[in-house]
This record gives structure tokens, sequence and C-alpha cells, in this order.
């Protein structure tokens, strides 16, 4: 869910949707920052986006396989729409991306340096967010008047196997596996400042088909914090940080030495337009790496909200 400032008009609102903060990678997402993921929103919201998101860098590969140095540059394209309704009349969001991706990834086989192009859909996404303990569902006018208080939100991220996959590669853009995650998110404001910490769990099914064996994969735990402040309604800048931990992984029944434990920091700036436009501009990367996630991300995007 999102947020708007007390005394903000309908199209003031600023939301963050999921595409933006959208990874490929293992990971399955660990890696996302996204700020104001949980502040509140008036119900009867619709907003509507496209995302282009540029990821470069290391990337994490299974230690079983005879490659090593593994460097990716992908483009992807991400489409998404959510909404805002009521539920138990707790204010709550729904919200879906589906993403393209191009690029190309190299790495070390043996001595020889091969490099793969693929392009094509990744899996998508749905996400579900409901409001625990703050404002009530209330409606754009009741929002508008409201005083902000602090709020608890818990969220369930579901990505269904339905990106392209073949499993006699080794690189593909869909995993092959249901991807689960559970998350509470805390958010306080505090004049224009806006402080949120979160907490989660990316949980996974095994992928029966990884180059003609199975491979499981551990849940990853993970946390998010983040700082914002906003300069008036819907121009706002926030600094974001994230820690995750686990994901070892087990091929054809053999455990592999790969535990992840990884942070990343990064920037976002959100830009009105006009009207009910607003811009998005992402960059993250990673500070301290163990394995896989020492790539940089820069992502824009362009969003347009609308009431029932």
């Amino acid at each position: 869910m999102c947020g708007v400032g007390r005394t903000a008009a309908p199209w003031s609102i600023h939301c963050a949707l999921l595409f933006l903060f959208w990874v490929p990678g293992a990971t399955c997402g660990a890696q996302e920052l996204e700020p104001r993921a949980y502040s509140p929103n008036p119900i009867g919201l619709n907003f509507f986006g496209i995302g282009f998101v540029r990821t470069s860098g290391g990337v994490l590969v299974d230690p079983s396989l005879p490659v090593s140095n593994v460097d990716a540059r992908l483009n992807s394209a991400v489409l998404g729409y959510g909404r805002t309704f009521s539920v138990f009349h707790r204010s709550a969001s729904a919200a879906v991306a589906v993403p393209y991706v191009e690029g190309e990834v190299a790495g070390d086989v043996g001595e020889n340096r091969r490099e793969v192009q693929r392009s094509g859909f990744a899996d998508p996404r749905l996400r579900l967010t409901v409001n625990l303990i703050g404002d009530e569902a209330l409606t754009p006018a009741q929002f508008a008047v409201r005083k902000p208080a602090t709020s608890l939100g818990a969220t369930i991220v579901v990505v269904p196997p339905l990106g392209e996959y073949d499993s006699s590669k080794l690189v593909n853009l869909g995993a092959n596996r249901w991807a689960v995650k559970l998350e509470l998110g805390l958010s306080h404001p505090h004049g224009p400042w806006h402080l949120e910490t979160y907490g989660g769990v990316w949980m996974f099914t095994e992928n029966e088909r990884f180059l003609g064996v199975g491979r499981k994969q551990d849940p990853i735990s993970t946390v998010q914090a983040h700082v914002s402040y906003t300069f008036r309604p819907r121009l706002w800048l926030a600094a974001n940080a994230t820690y995750y931990r686990g994901g070892e992984t087990t091929v054809d029944g053999r455990g592999n030495a790969d535990l992840q434990s990884n942070t990343r920091i990064g920037l976002t700036l959100s830009l009105p337009i006009r009207g009910r436009q607003s811009t998005k501009i992402t960059w993250s990367d990673g500070v301290a790496t163990r394995i896989g996630g020492d790539f940089t991300i820069i992502g824009v995007a362009w969003q347009y909200t609308w009431f029932d």
C-alpha cells in the first residue's frame, strides 16, 4: 500500500508499485527495496504503470556446476496494475506485475568464456497487503482529513512458475517453481519524515527439472529499513537498505555450500509529473556480499492513478 499527505487531493497520491523493484535472479526478490510499501491509502484507488529496470554485475549460479565468474546484463520491462479495497474494515491492496526480460549472461566454463542471450517473459508476481494496526478502511474524503499514525501491515507475495523455462539450459528467465514471501511491515510518519522497517521470509517449492535432476532451496530471511523525506505531495526521496540470509541449495540430494548473507543499499526518488501521473527513479547496489548479489540496479517507472 502507498501513501498520501494529510490534506492531499486524490491526484496527489504517490504509490510505490511492486514492479519498480522487481529483481531477476536466483534469490527471487530477496534483494528488493520497496519504500512506502506499507503506507496506508484510501480505498477505491487504482494504479497502473510501466517500469524499466537495468541489472548488471555478478549473479549467483549453482556451485555444483562447472561455471564461474558469472556476469549478467539484463534489461527488464514490467507492466503492473493494483487496487486498494477493504478487507473486514481494514485497508488492503492487491497488485500484479508481469516482467519481460532480455539480456546477456557470460561465464567461464573451464578455460573458455561463454556467453548466452535470453529474451522472454519471466515469472509474474501477485501481491496482497492488508493493514493490521492503524487506520481502518477510509474513503478518499475521510482519508484526506485523517491524522497520520503508525501502521502495521502484512503481505503475501506469490510467484507462480509461468516464465519461460527449458530444463536443458542453465540460464532461464523462469524458475520453474513456486515462491511465496510472507512479510510484516511497520510504517511510522513523523512530520515530513517517514520511517519503515520490514521483516519477511521467502519459501520455495522444488524445481524437479533442473538440468534433469531435482533442485531445492532453503528459505531466505530478509529485513528492510527505509527513511524518506517528503518535500511536497508526490515529491519524496528515500534511503533504503536490506539484508538477506539463507537460500542454501540441494541438487540431486547433495547439499551446496552456497549460503547467502548479503546487504544492499539504495535510493528512490518520486517525482510528480502532472495530474495523476508520477515518475520514480531507483538505484541499488550490493555493499556486503558473501555469495551472489554483487550487482547494480537502475530503474525508472511511470505511474497513473485514479479512483473508482
